[in-house]
């Protein structure tokens, strides 16, 4: 079992982000890539509609033989970790809590922001989780074009940086000495993010707490890949047009990928070594 990759759902091309942190963070381990791209976003269907979609691509990750699943969407996160947990008998890592609790360690003032899409703002999923510390001031702010910015291949120069202003005006009005990038495409515009913050605020991606966590459960439940064995192989796979997705995810990951992959039902995207 801990030769199997690890399995990374997301509804879109943000938790190519999270991929990457895991990549970084565990060099050593195989993973496998689901995004659901032909019916995202997710933010804006009704909470079941999500779950249902969710679990049905999840439900691909554990038949291709997963040993961890890592949901890489905060919408998803929010509307279907509990059923994944109880459903699944692999353990399940998410998005939202890890971010949360190294927040809630390195606030400084006890103000701490929080950036996403509409829909995970709407949701309310990370001030729900910030409840097990209400000494903490959390100000959530939805920021929905840094989506669109990332996606088109901008992110730095004059229009990110205005746009990042308008959007985090509040935070900056409010003091936060710590922010949660609370999007999994947020990390790609961390320069422009940090700029206008200040060098006072510690940025805390939900990416990178993500890949620790799966790391802690891997580690705790002896799944660690064995150092002994060959270098891994990483498989990607999408429900939406396989050659956008190559060209996205070489914006999000890097230029490891390889040649793309597809049939009629689904497309896969395979990852040199």
């Amino acid at each position: 079992m801990a030769d199997a990759p690890i399995g990374i759902f997301d509804s879109g091309y943000g938790g190519l982000t999270v991929a990457r942190a895991v990549l970084d963070q565990l060099p050593h381990e195989s993973i496998a890539y689901f995004g659901d791209t032909a019916r995202a976003p997710y933010g804006p269907r009704p909470i079941a509609e999500s779950r249902e979609f969710a679990l049905e691509c999840l439900d691909r990750l554990v038949d291709h033989g997963v040993k961890a699943l890592v949901i890489a969407c905060n919408t998803a996160s929010a509307a279907v970790l509990h059923d994944a947990r109880e459903r699944y008998d692999v353990p399940v890592v998410e998005v939202i809590r890890p971010a949360v609790r190294r927040a809630a360690r390195a606030t400084r003032n006890h103000r701490v922001g929080v950036i996403s899409t509409r829909g995970t703002h709407q949701s309310g999923a990370y001030v729900d989780a910030f409840a097990a510390a209400p000494h903490l001031e959390v100000t959530s702010v939805p920021c929905p074009r840094f989506v669109e910015l990332v996606e088109s291949g901008v992110t730095s120069g004059p229009e990110v940086i205005d746009v990042a202003r308008d959007y985090l005006a509040p935070l900056v009005d409010r003091d936060v000495d710590t922010l949660v990038l609370g999007c999994t495409h947020y990390p790609l515009l961390t320069g422009a993010i940090s700029y206008v913050m200040g060098d006072g605020v510690t940025l805390v991606s939900s990416a990178d707490e993500t890949a620790k966590d799966l790391y802690r459960v891997l580690a705790d439940r002896d799944l660690l890949r064995p150092g002994h064995l060959p270098p891994p192989e990483h498989g990607f796979t999408t429900t939406g047009d396989a050659e956008e997705f190559r060209a996205l995810a070489r914006r999000f990951l890097g230029p490891e990928v390889g040649d793309v992959y597809g049939n009629s039902v689904v497309r896969t995207v395979v990852v040199a070594r």
